[in-house]
């Protein structure tokens, strides 16, 4: 399955602390959930321990909202959560 990211979700994925290859394995093995207009939402948690803004916390979750594609999926942005 090929997983695309669309240019706002490389800006995104970025600012907030995600990796490339944590997105793809959020799509590929993460947790699918039905998302508005037709998308799917995949989450899947990364134990830690991070470190963001000077803080540590124990678990990375990734949220990768995408759209289906005829050979995979496209990613349209991606939400980073730190607990």
């Amino acid at each position: 399955m090929r997983v695309a990211l669309h240019p706002h979700a490389l800006e995104r994925a970025a600012e907030r602390g995600a990796e490339l290859d944590e997105v793809v394995a959020t799509v590929e093995r993460g947790e699918a959930a039905p998302a508005k207009h037709d998308r799917t939402v995949f989450r899947r948690n990364f134990p830690g321990p991070w470190t963001r803004r000077s803080k540590t916390f124990d678990t990375k979750q990734i949220e990768a909202y995408a759209a289906p594609e005829a050979d995979g999926w496209i990613v349209i942005t991606v939400i980073v959560k730190y607990f």
